[in-house]
C-alpha cells in the first residue's frame, strides 16, 4: 500500500465523520443537467453565496455506499491534481435520497460526442487527448491508483475544439494489487487476461459438480466462488490503446476481447503472440498462413502507430506498455498519407 492510498483511507474516515445533511436548492442554483448514468446524475449550478459554478454529482443512496461515495469524493479533492483529471471542490453532503459532491465543471460533453462514427477525430486532436490522457493515468499510477475505466464516455471536453479534456468518473478507481472479482464483459475494452480468468473461474465452478439434488455446488462460505484478479496498471495501458483506436479510426478494432473472435484472432497471429504460444504448446515451428501479414484492421496506420498500438494492446499484461510511452509517438504521423497538422 503506498502512502496514498493509505492517505485516502484516512480521508474517507474523516469526512464520514462530518458528512452534513442539506436541501442543495437552499445552497445552489441548479442550472441544467450535464449527464446521467448508473450511479446518478451531474447537474451545473451556481453556488447563492459565492457566485462559482460547479458540476454537483449526485449518487443514489440505494445503490452506492457511503465507502465508495467517499472514496471518489476524497480521490478527487486530494489527488487529481493533474490538468487533466476533473478534480473535486471540497463540497460534499446527503439528502434524504442522494450523496452528493461538487467538482469542477466540464461544459461541452464528453469525447465520445464528438468521435464521428467510422471518421474518428482529426488526427492533432487525437494526438493532443492522447497525450493528456495518457500523462493523467501516469499521475494516477505514480500514486498507486489504476482508474479501470477508460473510455469515452469518461473524458470531458473544456472547450468546443476538445483541445482540453479530463479523465473523470473514478468510481472503478482501485488501489494498484488489490485483488478483485474477475468480470468480464462484452467489449473491446475488456483485457485478456480478464477472458482467461473467465474461462478458469469457469472450469473451476464445472468441477465443483451438483449435490444430490442437482443443484451446483458452492464453496463453504455457502457463496459461489469467484475468481480474483490483481488489479495492475496494465489495464489502464489496454484501454488506452483501444481509445487511441477509436480516435483515429472512428470504430472498434474488434467487438470483443474474445479468442474465438475473428477480428481479435487476426489480431493475435500479427502480434506474433499466438503463434508462439501455439508453437510452444505443440512443439512445432509452423507458421500461421499469412503470419506476417497486417491485421486488416490496423492497415491504416503508419508503422510509428502500429508500433504504439501493438504496445498498449500487447495480450500479456506484463509485457504491456505504459501510459507514458505516448509522448515519444507524439508530433508524427499516425495514419498513412496524413500529417497531424491543424
Amino acid at each position: 500500500m503506498t502512502t496514498a492510498t493509505r492517505l485516502l483511507d484516512e480521508l474517507c474516515h474523516l469526512t464520514a465523520q462530518s458528512l452534513e445533511s442539506l436541501e442543495p436548492l437552499d445552497h445552489f442554483q441548479v442550472i441544467k443537467l450535464l449527464g446521467e448514468g448508473s450511479y446518478g446524475k451531474v447537474k451545473l449550478a451556481v453556488h447563492k453565496k459565492r457566485g462559482t459554478p460547479m458540476a454537483l454529482k449526485f449518487f443514489l443512496r440505494d445503490d452506492t455506499s457511503l465507502l465508495s461515495f467517499l472514496r471518489e469524493y476524497n480521490l478527487s479533492l486530494a489527488f487529481c491534481t493533474h490538468p487533466s483529471l476533473t478534480s473535486a471542490l471540497g463540497i460534499a453532503f446527503s439528502t434524504p435520497t442522494h450523496y452528493v459532491f461538487a467538482q469542477q465543471p466540464c461544459l461541452y460533453g464528453d469525447l465520445y460526442d464528438v468521435i464521428v462514427p467510422e471518421v474518428g477525430l482529426e488526427e492533432s486532436r487525437a494526438q493532443g487527448v492522447a497525450s493528456q490522457i495518457s500523462g493523467a493515468l501516469s499521475h494516477l499510477h505514480s500514486l498507486g491508483f489504476v482508474h479501470r475505466d477508460v473510455k469515452p464516455e469518461n473524458i470531458f471536453l473544456c472547450d468546443r475544439e476538445c483541445r482540453w479534456v479530463k479523465l473523470g468518473d473514478f468510481g472503478m478507481v482501485k488501489a494498484a494489487g488489490t485483488r478483485v472479482p474477475c468480470v468480464w464483459y462484452c467489449s473491446p475494452y475488456c483485457t485478456p487476461e480478464a477472458e482467461m480468468a473467465r474461462k478458469n473461474e469457469e472450469n473451476h465452478l464445472g468441477h465443483l459438480g451438483v449435490d444430490n439434488n442437482g443443484n451446483k455446488q458452492k464453496g463453504d462460505s455457502g457463496k459461489t466462488q469467484r475468481m480474483l484478479v490483481s488489479v495492475v496498471p496494465s489495464i489502464d495501458s489496454w484501454a488506452l490503446g483501444i481509445l487511441i483506436y477509436a480516435m483515429l479510426m472512428g470504430s472498434l478494432p474488434w467487438s470483443e476481447t474474445f479468442s474465438d473472435n475473428p477480428a481479435y484472432k487476426r489480431y493475435l497471429q500479427w502480434t506474433k503472440w499466438e503463434g508462439s504460444a501455439s508453437q510452444e504448446s505443440r512443439g512445432g515451428s509452423d507458421q500461421p498462413e499469412n503470419f506476417n501479414q497486417v491485421a486488416p484492421q490496423f492497415a491504416a496506420f503508419s508503422p510509428i502507430a502500429a508500433r504504439l498500438l501493438r504496445s498498449l494492446l500487447h495480450p500479456q499484461s506484463r509485457l504491456r506498455g505504459r501510459p507514458d510511452e505516448v509522448e515519444r509517438y507524439l508530433g508524427v504521423a499516425w495514419l498513412l498519407d496524413k500529417d497531424v497538422s491543424g
